[in-house]
């Protein structure tokens, strides 16, 4: 080989170790890009002049030779892209997602062109598109109306903030909690009556004018026009809607008087307790006005004589005794939604009917001041429990709220899903009923929305409700290294990488999404740093035959002088 191939031959090993400079350089330059890719450069050797073969051995006495080989230098054999993930780091924005698998995010330029990108940086334009930092629209699996996740085709996904929900009609009310099964049973209502009450001419009845009601003293009562006011009266501890009633225009016997209260204190008079009183609100062979609850604590009648007052003259016409309620049971509030998004408060009220060797029995009541009929008792039902506390059979779960003045659509119908209440015994004498979800709604704006590991978006309204607004896709490839790295971080489909695979995240080794994070890049400076200090120390070896070779062929000039 001559000088001049020595020279060329170094010139190589300077060309080879440029390549490695300038892969190190991009690689630091790109030490703080998003989801950046390390490359190495690998070479190999271009050629070998064979000067001799080389011999075999030939006998006892004569060994072989190795073959004479010279090397023409070195050449770029491959610049391999590193794929291995990054770093993940929150950034605490709901729109970066970062990949923790081996998929990429699917965007799509002004031209249609697919792209492909593990940079999570995404945000919202000015049309609610999810499009990445370049601009290009974030592809994905579009949801419909009701929020389902339509697969298939990849469309654009939109996160429609500001747009404004219907309200949603309750249909179902589900409950969790626990009836104790060690509760007293419920055999006998509250009972309240009044001293009796006279007329002029003797004690009186359901038809006695309530004007004819006298004192002992024999002043009247209560005048037409008279307004008696309901305040303060508890049923189960907790206070009755105020509400009033005018003598004359309301009614005007006794028992009207007796009725109306028996509706407002929600009375079902249809159920006979267990020590054979009947519930209601009624008038007794002596005149007396008498209030008998429903059987149970939660339904008990608590009626003082401040409770009702004749608000016109000032008087407190009725003075009470009270013989309380007997058996333990549990009193619950909760919230439903008309269909046009008003709340409508119900109330549930339980305690044990029977226990015997098969389970035990509870009876609940369901009320509701929001109802436009006469009284908020809405109606009755049983939940029936199992030697084991489980719940095998229920009575009176579908629930109606007549409102005729609401200017909803009347009436309100669900259902009461009880499935999940149990009937045991947890030793501390507490029952528990609360309503643990329900399907109606305000109206409401939708205000903010998240990114799950499903890469599913789920927006949040105002009113609390949630929709599904779409789904990441991921692209997976069967040799990423075979990608076409493009300018802003983007990849395009290479000859030896495969077709892209399109999934949802979590499938077919996509990996999972990590919403509110970045991946960061995968460049390992002190690796670099140390590829800097061998490639420059090989450009300055390749460097120094070159010029060893040159001033060789000057030498050989100056022989000819």
């Amino acid at each position: 080989m001559g000088l001049t191939s020595a020279m060329l031959v170094g010139f190589t090993g300077i060309k080879s170790n440029q390549y490695t400079i300038d892969t190190v350089g991009d690689n630091v330059a790109n030490v703080n890009t998003t989801a950046f890719k390390n490359q190495r450069a690998l070479f190999e050797t271009v050629h070998y002049t064979t000067i001799a073969d080389g011999t075999a051995p030939n006998g006892p006495t004569q060994g072989g030779t190795n073959p004479r080989q010279t090397g023409l230098g070195s050449r770029l054999a491959a610049l391999d892209r590193n794929f291995e993930p990054g770093s993940i780091e929150g950034t605490g924005s709901k729109s970066d997602v970062a990949i923790d698998g081996d998929g990429f995010l699917i965007v799509e330029s002004p031209d249609n062109s697919q792209f492909y990108t593990r940079d999570g940086s995404l945000r919202l334009d000015a049309e609610n598109k999810l499009v990445a930092s370049n601009g290009y629209v974030v592809q994905g699996f579009a949801a419909d109306s009701n929020g389902e996740i339509i697969t298939g085709a990849l469309s654009e996904l939109a996160i429609p903030i500001g747009i404004e929900s219907e309200a949603i009609a309750t249909t179902v009310a589900e409950f969790d909690g626990n009836l104790d099964a060690g509760a007293s049973l419920s055999t006998r209502g509250a009972e309240s009556l009044t001293e009796p009450l006279l007329t002029a001419g003797g004690t009186a009845s359901d038809s006695t004018a309530l004007t004819s009601i006298v004192d002992d003293e024999g002043v009247a009562l209560f005048n037409d026009g008279d307004v008696i006011q309901l305040r303060n009266i508890q049923k189960g501890g907790i206070d009755l809607q105020d509400s009033s009633f005018v003598v004359g225009t309301d009614g005007s016997t006794l028992g009207d008087f007796a009725t109306f209260l028996q509706n407002k204190m929600a009375i079902d008079t249809s159920l006979t307790t267990a020590d054979g009183q009947t519930p209601g609100v009624t008038i007794d062979a002596t005149g007396a006005l008498v209030v008998v609850s429903n059987a149970g604590e939660p339904n008990a009648i608590s009626i003082d004589a401040s409770d009702i007052r004749n608000e016109t003259s000032g008087r407190l016409p009725f003075a009470f005794s009270t013989t309380p309620a007997t058996g333990e049971g549990v009193s619950t509030a909760m919230i439903v939604f008309d269909s046009l998004g008003n709340p409508v408060e119900v109330r549930l009220r339980a305690s044990m009917e029977t226990r015997n060797e098969s389970g035990t029995v509870w009876r609940f009541f369901v009320e509701s001041t929001d109802d436009s009929d006469a009284t908020p008792l809405l109606g009755t039902g049983t939940l029936t429990f199992d030697q084991d506390g489980q719940l095998v059979s229920s009575s009176g779960t579908e629930v109606m709220i007549d409102q005729t003045e609401a200017g909803s659509a009347t009436p309100l119908t669900f259902t009461l899903d009880v499935e999940n209440v149990t009937g045991l015994n947890f030793g501390n004498n507490a029952s528990s009923l609360v309503l643990a979800t329900q399907d109606g709604s305000p109206g409401g704006t939708l205000i903010d929305y998240q990114i799950n590991q499903q890469g599913i978006i789920v927006g949040t309204f105002s009113n609390g409700r949630t929709q599904q607004y779409g789904q990441l896709a991921l692209a997976t490839f069967r040799n990423n290294a075979g990608l076409t790295a493009m300018n802003d971080n983007n990849y395009i489909v290479g000859v030896n990488s495969g077709d892209a695979q399109i999934s949802a995240p979590q499938v077919q080794g996509a990996g999972s999404i990590a919403s509110n994070s970045l991946e960061l890049s995968n460049v390992d400076l002190s690796r670099e740093f140390v590829n800097l200090i061998t490639a420059s120390t090989g450009f300055s070896a390749a460097s120094r035959v070159v010029r060893s070779a040159d001033d060789m062929l000057q030498e050989l000039l100056l022989l000819a002088r």
